[in-house]
């Protein structure tokens, strides 16, 4: 049988959706697929039901944006972290990068992306607006960007830079620990949390 010649219409549409997630080609989305057939009924129910209820139900914190059950995330919810100290990402993998460092006690603002022309996002695609309101607000002392050491990375911290400035707040940048062109998830835990505790302002990273 080739990957064209399916027995089953149901087989090769269920084949096609694994196909569509990002890094699984249909050869493995056939493996995943016949992998589930040999499971019971139930099981592949509760797998289907899951992913369901994950869409149906998961929420954007309505202070850092990043995804929770609630309206309020469990991290913006803590009374023991320091919600003066706001951590600026790109998206929830990073929140749970450098939550598993456990050197950081701060809170988060999760931007949704970086600015990136080549792929048509732009500032007014992130969230960009709801930080500034945090500080205008009065919510921090310091900012730390923590997004990925890419052009386009860098590019968004020297954007956020531009709008923050003028904010009686430190603006801070991760150590160069985090290699140039690396993305925070793939950084390993011990040196991105030395990156964290050993952060710099940012206006010594632009010389």
């Amino acid at each position: 049988m080739t990957l064209d010649n399916f027995p089953s219409k149901l087989l090769e549409n269920a084949v096609s959706e694994f196909a569509k997630l990002p890094g699984i080609g249909k050869k493995t989305a056939l493996r995943l697929v016949l992998h589930l057939l040999k499971k019971d009924v139930a099981e592949v129910q509760r797998f289907s039901n899951s992913l369901t209820q994950l869409r149906e139900g998961i929420k954007h914190c309505r202070i850092c944006r990043n995804i929770s059950d609630s309206d309020v995330c469990n991290i913006c919810s803590n009374h023991s972290r320091d919600s003066r100290s706001i951590c600026v990402v790109e998206n929830i993998r990073d929140v749970m990068s450098i939550e598993n460092t456990q050197q950081y006690r701060g809170v988060y603002h999760v931007l949704g992306g970086i600015i990136s022309p080549m792929d048509g996002i732009g500032p007014s695609d992130l969230e960009i607006e709801s930080l500034v309101r945090r500080i205008e607000q009065g919510e921090a002392n310091e900012v730390i960007f923590a997004l990925s050491t890419t052009m386009e990375g860098d590019s968004t911290n020297f954007y956020l830079f531009k709008k923050l400035k003028n904010f009686n707040i430190k603006i801070t940048t991760l150590a160069r620990g985090v290699s140039i062109g690396d993305e925070l998830e793939y950084t390993d835990e011990i040196t991105l949390g030395r990156s964290i505790v050993n952060r710099l302002l940012f206006e010594q990273s632009l010389g």
